[in-house]
């Protein structure tokens, strides 16, 4: 029986991925360099040491650009986009009849705190989640399963006991290294990447009730 859901942030609970792609995509343009999504993808659900797009046109291709200027540029892209997003379809549902059922609630970031939490406020999300789990907590982030390690023993769930929620290749392997069962809906950026985790795979939390989710986990 599940004792636990745990959610990922970044593209599940809100899509903060898709406008990440767009400012970067709109800054790098500008410069004349196209930005693929495979080359982004490197970073998504995970940290930025395998590809850094702040750093990349600079430390790459050696264009002369000033570091600082250029992040406050693709931050300020990304501000107006988010103006527009939601709070993704299902999570406020999911979040409502677990709670309701008893559920333990948390999340698994690789984002750190600070970015995660002023979100989760902003939503009036944060009082429905008893651990919060971020890149502050942990040496290594998603892929590496020490996220969820860390999230279900705060918990006090064993790993097959919870449910991650996931939006990307890079959390559903965290995940399912960690032994937890993982239910991921990709958003318009994951969508395209491939998922290798044996979870299951839906286009909204809408499609699938929490009661038989809970009897009856994805992937397992």
């Amino acid at each position: 029986m599940i004792k636990a859901i745990i959610f990922d942030f970044d593209g599940t609970i809100i899509d903060t991925e898709t406008a990440w792609y767009a400012a970067f995509k709109e800054a790098y343009r500008e410069y004349g360099v196209d930005l693929t999504l495979e080359m982004y993808s490197q970073c998504i659900g995970t940290s930025l040491h395998q590809f850094n797009p702040y750093e990349y046109l600079m430390t790459d291709l050696k264009l002369p650009i000033d570091r600082e200027e250029f992040r406050k540029s693709v931050q300020q892209r990304h501000s107006l986009l988010m103006e527009k997003e939601e709070i993704r379809p299902g999570v406020v549902r999911y979040l409502n009849e677990a709670k309701a059922a008893g559920l333990k609630i948390g999340l698994a970031s690789s984002s750190v705190r600070a970015w995660v939490e002023k979100y989760l406020e902003r939503l009036k999300l944060k009082p429905y989640f008893e651990c919060i789990r971020t890149a502050d907590d942990v040496r290594r982030v998603k892929p590496d399963p020490e996220l969820y390690v860390q999230a279900t023993a705060a918990l006090g769930v064993q790993p097959n006991e919870a449910v991650a929620i996931e939006d990307s290749p890079n959390g559903a392997k965290a995940a399912e290294a960690a032994g937890l069962h993982c239910l991921y809906i990709p958003n318009t950026i994951t969508a395209s990447l491939p998922f290798e985790p044996r979870g299951g795979r839906l286009s909204s939390l809408l499609d699938l009730e929490l009661k038989d989710l809970i009897v009856n986990p994805i992937g397992r």
